[in-house]
């Protein structure tokens, strides 16, 4: 039994019902730096150290309930003081007439797999904008040039779809970076208060107007002023824009005097600006002053392969925000937004991991912690589970082999697995 537990690449221990160890593999030596005669005798979190070893230890309940408990997560401090990051599975052990005399406990180091998790997130996160999709890759691609340059950027995508990410990354990468970032929703003020925000004005310009306020330009004088559903401006104020557009000019409310400002602007719709010029709704004129540099961005729905890497960077925002320990979705819960069509984008799915952080308890979001709305369409059979999984599979597949322009040795590389394997997953997905 000894030479079997020392040929497993998994650490494995045993303890007593006093949280003894009686026995310590070759693999638990390795892990956790101590040897097996060090660790004979001594109390299981004397030894192992770990981060759940007083709030929750598994293998107290497994030893209590008699319940397995597989992959949980956890962080072990070896003997030299390093963190290592780990999961563990617990099980009793009876003797031969049934009794409990202690528990068993295999764990697994994840060492080499967070160091991938973090490769990958460096290598597809951009700022806040996380993402392996080739459109978007494509876009983050010549952002830094979009950035240096002076000229006017229109943004499309539906809402939710991440628009004032990219705004912001424009203006942080630019030489104005020093200089104020404003905001204005165009869509969220009536006409009148909209000119005032934008243009200012000066005492005695309306009833209320007792002082002097400058607009959100003239606060942005030197930097970059972002326009959000620049489709909801109205004509009057069209009119203004272009002028502060083609002149860097205006005239705040109630007053004569031409304001010179220096701003960049970086405009955003999720509406399609041309067919509202087509239908006369939006100034030809202003469209193409706007339309100088254009980005579009894709729905989530066209770039599943997104939805686990953001899961994750959600997952870490909000274990930090809130303090939960809450390590990851199960596979179920990920086969359900992997299937969800993800209307609202982006922010649905930020949403509903935010939803599921005030339900969830344990380590594991599970499909009863998401929104109503996604888990009830998600609750599937496990073919359809299974199925959802393949398609994400093939996704990634495909957008790997797309990165490495089809040479498949690169693309299993990038993978994490062997040529001969992506060729297999391939053949099963139908792809050439």
């Amino acid at each position: 039994m000894k030479q079997i537990l020392d040929s497993i690449a998994d650490g494995v221990f045993t303890v007593d019902l006093d949280g003894r160890i009686t026995s310590f593999n070759k693999s638990a030596e390795g892990i956790t730096g101590f040897s097996t005669d060090e660790a004979l005798g001594q109390y299981c979190f004397d030894i192992f150290r770990t981060d759940i070893c007083e709030s929750g230890c598994p293998l107290d309940e497994s030893i209590r309930s008699g319940r397995q408990i597989v992959d949980q997560a956890a962080t072990i401090l070896t003997k030299d003081g390093r963190e290592v990051p780990i999961s563990i599975s617990t099980a009793v052990l009876r003797d031969e007439s049934g009794e409990v005399v202690g528990g068993a406990e295999t764990f697994r180091d994840l060492s080499a797999i967070e160091e991938l998790r973090r490769e990958l997130q460096s290598k597809y996160s951009f700022g806040d904008i996380v993402s392996k999709n080739k459109r978007i890759q494509e876009i983050l691609a010549i952002l830094p040039d979009i950035a240096e340059s002076p000229s006017t950027v229109l943004i499309e995508g539906s809402s939710g779809s991440g628009k004032e990410l990219f705004a912001k990354a424009i203006h942080d990468l630019s030489p104005r970076k020093e200089k104020p970032y404003v905001k204005v929703n165009c869509g969220a003020l009536p006409e009148t208060l909209l000119e005032s925000e934008l243009f200012g004005y000066r005492k005695g310009a309306f009833t209320d107007a007792r002082t002097d306020r400058p607009g959100r330009f003239q606060v942005a004088d030197g930097g970059t002023v972002f326009l959000d559903e620049i489709g909801d401006l109205v004509a009057s104020l069209q009119v203004k824009l272009l002028r502060v557009l083609q002149e860097k000019t205006f005239e705040p409310l109630g007053s004569s005097e031409t304001v010179r400002v220096d701003v960049r602007v970086v405009a955003a719709t999720n509406r399609n600006l041309s067919g509202l010029v087509a239908l006369g709704e939006f100034r030809e004129d202003l469209y193409y002053r706007l339309n100088v540099i254009r980005i579009e961005l894709p729905p989530l729905s066209e770039r599943r392969e997104d939805i686990p890497l953001l899961v994750d960077h959600f997952v870490r925002r909000f274990s930090s925000a809130t303090g939960k320990d809450i390590r990851g979705l199960s596979r179920e819960a990920l086969a359900v937004l992997m299937r969800h069509d993800f209307p609202g984008n982006v922010r649905e799915l930020e949403n509903a991991i935010e939803h599921a952080f005030v339900l969830c308890r344990g380590r594991t979001i599970e499909p009863r912690h998401l929104p109503p709305e996604i888990s009830r369409a998600g609750s599937v059979t496990h073919a359809a589970r299974r199925d959802a999984l393949g398609e994400a599979e093939a996704a990634a597949v495909k957008a790997a082999l797309e990165r490495a322009g089809g040479n498949r040795e690169r693309a299993a590389r990038e993978l994490g697995i062997h040529r001969v394997t992506l060729w297999r997953k391939m053949k099963r997905h139908g792809l050439s």
